[in-house]
């Protein structure tokens, strides 16, 4: 695996390697002695700018380290080169970034990027439409933030945690809208599903606190 992940990211510049050693090759000792440094060494270098250095990402997120996924995705100098679903994955990952740096703007960019390019798989789609409604709810646009939200549990979401936020965030909206009877049956539906994560659980808890004595 570390072997795979330094080939992804000295790729660009081996392949470049290659080819200057093909060339070499090429003109010592005819073009097909050289044919498999140029060969590998534009497969090396096609790679770099197809699919990008995005499975180094990986490590970084799951070690908590933002400024190492950052600096990553900052290396890509050319996204429009990348293929299209990887590409989806690079502005979905600018807006996560984006969102964790609290700039809602930058973010819902991104994000929308990303869904207009279309997801490798549903649930990553539901994923990114419940985000987007969780920047219209720090924009206070509950119209909107209703409308991404509903897409994303119509889409289906990757996780009972995923689900239980999106559940939440709706009772939330229909509290605002004084819908109170939509608000309780809302919060049901995230309860039900027993989240784990400790902020839903504490959103559960105060919730509790006075959802009781709301009428409807």
């Amino acid at each position: 695996m570390k072997f795979y992940n330094l080939l992804i990211k000295y790729r660009l510049w081996i392949g470049l390697v290659l080819v200057a050693l093909g060339a070499y090759v090429n003109y010592a000792a005819g073009f097909w002695p050289a044919f498999p440094l140029y060969l590998v060494g534009v497969i090396l270098i096609a790679g770099h700018f197809f699919f990008g250095p995005l499975r180094l990402i990986q490590d970084y997120m799951e070690n908590g380290d933002m400024e190492g996924a950052e600096k990553v995705l900052n290396s890509i100098k050319f996204p429009n080169l990348l293929y299209k679903p990887i590409r989806s994955v690079y502005y979905t990952l600018k807006g996560n970034i984006a969102m964790m740096k609290e700039d809602f703007t930058g973010a819902e960019k991104m994000m929308k990027k990303g869904l207009d390019l279309g997801m490798p798989m549903k649930e990553a789609e539901g994923a990114s439409l419940l985000q987007m409604g969780m920047i219209a709810m720090q924009k206070n646009d509950m119209k909107q933030a209703e409308s991404y939200i509903r897409q994303a549990l119509r889409k289906g979401l990757p996780d009972k945690e995923n689900e239980a936020a999106a559940y939440l965030q709706m009772c939330s909206i229909m509290m605002n809208k004084r819908e109170f009877r939509a608000s309780k049956d809302f919060f049901r539906k995230a309860k039900a599903l027993k989240p784990t994560t400790p902020q839903i659980v504490d959103q559960i808890k105060q919730i509790e606190k006075y959802i009781s004595r709301m009428p409807g």
